[in-house]
């Protein structure tokens, strides 16, 4: 059994083997076990998606919100994922701090009760999201097992879905390229965890950010739990940072648009872009259910 917190950890035939264990059948769960989905914060494709997957694969799925638990408020995280140890198979959590899901794993570990512990999204990282976004970038373009030369351009606030991304396009030999303000960019560190793993250039610059590129990304400005920074954001965001008609026509000829949603029409995409490429971001939005059967699989390969 293999936790599965960060992209950062995993090896690169790893995230090929996840790829592929997406769309294989079969069960992973005997009859009678239980996955727990902790939600520190709602989400509607992520709760859908690991509902119908844990069920898909022959498990029961119990969804658990924040005021059942309340992380490090009505009970701390190191006694909820030792609580729910002694019930369930595995822990996904999508949480605000990234040190929870550690803390999680740590303390289940101390007791000798290890299982593996999933992050459905953290303030550090979405790698459930970006296996999703591979596999859509993969099918789309039609590559099989390299993607190679493909150039995947991030536009907006350097986030959690930025990282996971960057982190899964380079080890899998893609081409990232990242345009955001100053003021929310990746720091130094994180910039140069990216560029060892492989081609990656950051940059002000949308235009530059993009040009050349097969894939072009967009994610909200304003992420929950920061809206008390929106009009700040959107002074610095807009207009720049819109991915319009004029920015796409950077971008290869055939160049598609993703998004991880939800979306903010008007903000960081136009409606026409996010309608011209909805068939994709919606098969995107569908590939998060593939993406949680294939990162279920390979917690218990």
């Amino acid at each position: 059994m293999r936790s599965f917190l960060d992209l950062v950890d995993v090896a690169p035939g790893e995230i090929f083997e996840i790829l592929t264990l997406s769309r294989r059948g079969g069960r992973v769960f005997s009859e009678g076990d239980s996955v727990a989905l902790v939600f520190e914060k709602p989400s509607l494709r992520t709760r859908n998606s690991c509902e119908v997957a844990v069920k898909r694969l022959g498990g029961h799925p119990v969804y658990i919100q924040n005021s059942e638990v309340g992380i490090d408020t009505r009970e701390s995280a190191e006694d909820i994922s030792r609580t729910l140890s002694t019930y369930h198979r595995l822990i996904a959590a999508r949480v605000f701090r990234h040190s929870v899901l550690e803390r999680m794993v740590a303390a289940t570990d101390g007791i000798g009760r290890s299982l593996p512990i999933v992050n459905l999204l953290s303030d550090k990282s979405h790698p459930c999201q970006a296996i999703a976004d591979l596999l859509t970038i993969s099918d789309i373009l039609g590559l099989a097992n390299s993607f190679k030369g493909v150039k995947i351009a991030y536009v907006g606030d350097s986030n959690n879905v930025a990282f996971s991304l960057a982190i899964a396009a380079l080890k899998v030999g893609a081409l990232v390229s990242i345009a955001s303000p100053e003021e929310y960019s990746f720091d130094k560190s994180s910039r140069d965890l990216l560029s060892s793993l492989g081609e990656v250039s950051f940059t002000t610059s949308p235009t530059t950010a993009v040009s050349g590129a097969s894939v072009v990304y967009s994610d909200t400005w304003i992420s929950m739990g920061e809206e008390a920074e929106a009009d700040e954001r959107r002074s610095i965001f807009s207009p720049i940072y819109q991915v319009d008609d004029k920015l796409m026509a950077s971008a290869n000829s055939n160049a598609i648009f993703m998004h991880c949603l939800p979306a903010h029409r008007g903000e960081e995409v136009t409606s026409e872009v996010f309608e011209a490429n909805a068939k994709t971001i919606f098969a995107q939005a569908g590939n998060r259910l593939d993406a949680f059967q294939g990162v279920l699989r390979y917690c218990f390969a």
